[in-house]
């Protein structure tokens, strides 16, 4: 049995843990804040509780899979709810807002009440989108690049001029091939956002999103996202991984003589011996600050061209009373798209305004989340990945540029949600900028997500799941492949399990997870 030490409590820290322990290893894992989550965190203050980061629940299948490895399902150990409607658009200049149904039917109908013949124009592009999306799930999404060979299959090779010429189109223009109405355009470009990228920059071969909100539909688990790491977490204790909060890590233990991982060193000055090491930690962190330069695989000068993906301004607001113009998940969409997107990934940053921006409601189909008689907001405007503009503070005492700021898109919202009196009712309001996923999640240059998933950062181009100089150092989560975001996480946990069982299969491992018990760690 390999003593295995999991940096990070985050999602992908949690499932590898989890997956590690079903496969037989001893897991101990070490988390710097005094609570597990990561991003996917919890605040509670005055009755309210906030999910502080993740809020859409895409890709059902994903989360059921990885609890049957575990010997559960999603089912048991979630109430998950439909959205109906999915979400609600509004863009600036349109009095019509648009309503984003819970089935592709209905989405079908919606484009083409909106512009002629875009129903059936979706329709292709949907068709589209499930098959990309299906095949990557096949070959791509649960694979560590390897061997190639297992990637050379029928399916792949007849698709390969179709994914090559996806690859090297950008979403926006995918789409505005097909589609003219800026609404509906709009609404086919935003998943970018969830990829840390722009719809200028992102593949289109990533049109794939669009099967998972325009025709899968969106679900929300009761009690939030917090109630999602709760049972990861049970599950991972269950399985009998040890869990160490308020356990900063100061450096990662290298055998000199043979290069190989030896355990972690708390900033306490406590040493954790261990055979394989796994961090789950932000990658530019784990290479930079906690391994010696010369076993640094990834050091300083290989992030100078890297893209960090966006940051965030996050308001968590209170509010007395309904707000009956928001639905769950309301996205406002500035007229100037272009604009919008080169103010926060151009080469002269700054802040947008108006901006384009996301607020979920979760107290409208959860009661659990607000006091009664008011309403729980979450507001996130992507913003640069610059430390500037600081961290933000509860009741306006955060840096003044981040403040300021928040007050504008407060108004912002209540313009546009014809809210007029919505500040008034704010009754608890907190601020969290690029400072504070720097300095709280040890986030490279305060990014919101991770790397974004531009050409050159995704599928076999992204920066790999092992070290290149450390033998028994192993890395998940959103920093590597596959990606960015809930399901890409728990997916990089099992990524992790194939690539240490030798594993270079292209698919998703057998439900459940049957114990391998190797006897030492395997060479990188």
């Amino acid at each position: 049995m390999s003593r295995v030490v999991v940096i990070g409590g985050g999602i992908a820290g949690l499932a590898s843990a989890a997956l590690l322990a079903r496969d037989g290893h001893e897991v101990t894992l070490v988390e710097k804040r005094d609570a597990t989550g990561g991003r996917a965190g919890s605040w509670e203050s005055d009755g309210f509780r906030f999910d502080t980061g993740p809020s859409w629940y895409l890709m059902p299948e994903v989360f059921d899979h990885f609890f049957k490895l575990l010997g559960t399902s999603a089912a048991e150990q979630l109430e998950l709810v439909q959205l109906d409607p999915g979400y609600r658009v509004i863009t600036q200049g349109h009095d019509e807002w648009t309503d984003v149904a819970a089935t592709r039917e209905e989405n079908v109908a919606l484009f083409e009440s909106i512009e002629k013949g875009a129903g059936a124009e979706l329709e292709r592009y949907l068709d589209s989108a499930y098959d990309t999306y299906e095949m990557a799930k096949r070959r791509f999404l649960y694979t560590s690049f390897e061997s190639f060979g297992p990637l050379l299959t029928t399916d792949v090779l007849k698709r390969a001029p179709k994914l090559v010429k996806m690859l090297l189109q950008n979403l926006d223009s995918y789409v505005a091939n097909r589609f003219d109405d800026l609404r509906l355009r709009q609404v086919l470009g935003y998943p970018a956002v969830f990829l840390g990228s722009s719809p200028f920059d992102t593949p289109s071969m990533y049109h794939l999103m669009s099967h998972l909100d325009l025709a899968d539909g969106v679900l929300y688990p009761m009690g939030g996202f917090t109630t999602l790491i709760e049972r990861i977490q049970a599950v991972a204790e269950q399985h009998g991984v040890t869990i160490r909060t308020s356990a900063p890590v100061g450096r990662i233990l290298v055998d000199e003589a043979s290069s190989a991982a030896r355990g972690v060193e708390l900033e306490s000055g406590e040493v954790i011996d261990a055979d394989i090491v796994v961090s789950a930690a932000d990658l530019h962190h784990t290479e930079t600050q906690l391994l010696p330069e010369r076993f640094q695989s990834y050091p300083e000068q290989y992030w100078s061209d890297r893209n960090p993906g966006p940051s965030a301004l996050l308001i968590y607001l209170g509010v007395e009373g309904e707000l009956p113009n928001l639905e769950h998940h309301t996205l406002l969409f500035a007229a100037d798209w272009r604009e919008n997107f080169e103010a926060i990934f151009g080469e002269n940053t700054r802040l947008p305004d108006p901006a384009s921006l996301y607020i979920c409601k979760p107290s409208g189909v959860d009661p659990s989340v607000a006091p009664e008689g008011h309403e729980n907001l979450f507001v996130l405007v992507p913003a640069p990945a610059d430390l500037s503009l600081g961290r933000g503070e509860v009741d306006g005492d955060g840096d003044t540029p981040l403040e300021v700021y928040a007050d504008r898109i407060i108004a912002q919202i209540a313009e546009w949600t014809k809210t007029p009196d919505l500040a008034d009712r704010i009754v608890l309001r907190r601020t969290y900028g690029p400072g504070d996923f720097h300095d709280d999640l040890n986030a490279w240059r305060g990014s919101m997500l991770g790397p974004a998933h531009t050409l050159k950062q995704s599928a076999f181009f992204r920066t790999g799941n092992v070290s290149k100089k450390v033998r028994g150092l192993y890395y998940a989560g959103a920093s590597t492949i596959p990606g960015i975001g809930l399901p890409m996480c728990l997916i990089s946990a099992e990524v992790l399990i194939k690539r240490l069982r030798g594993d270079t299969s292209t698919g998703p491992l057998p439900e459940p997870l049957e114990a391998s018990r190797p006897a030492a760690a395997p060479a990188a």
